[in-house]
């Protein structure tokens, strides 16, 4: 199992950026597919982006596509997601996961809350309009 912490929420206006950081201890990070999700009051929680252990390729949903990056450090044990042209819909509870396979993920899977193994425990995002 692997321990996943958040940092980098916070309040900010409409327009302004964040980058979030998800530290991974406690087993190998470097081969897994790693993911951010979100979860907004009274929402199911839903992909954001997802990136492979290699870094080769990203994926992110249509909502934030062109505005959210996300990246890995893997010597640092560690997966970002900066965001920038934030907007008020943007809020909600931003979630690390991590799904622990030695092998690339197929790409219609990354998307899939229930392939992820490993959580963190959520870090909060509030932008105001």
């Amino acid at each position: 199992q692997v321990q996943l912490v958040e940092s980098g929420g916070g309040l900010v206006q409409a327009g302004g950026s964040l980058r979030l950081s998800c530290a991974a201890s406690g087993r190998t990070f470097s081969t897994d597919t790693m993911g951010w999700f979100r979860q907004a009051p009274g929402k199911e929680r839903r992909f954001v982006a997802a990136i492979p252990w290699s870094g080769a390729s990203t994926y992110y949903a249509d909502s934030v596509k062109g505005r959210f990056t996300i990246s890995r450090d893997n010597a640092k044990n560690t997966v970002y997601l900066q965001m920038n042209r934030l907007k008020p819909e943007d809020t909600a509870v931003y979630y690390c996961a991590a799904a622990h396979r030695d092998y690339t993920m197929k790409a219609y899977r990354v998307s899939l809350v229930n392939e992820y193994d490993s959580w963190g425990q959520g870090t909060q995002v509030t932008v105001s309009s």
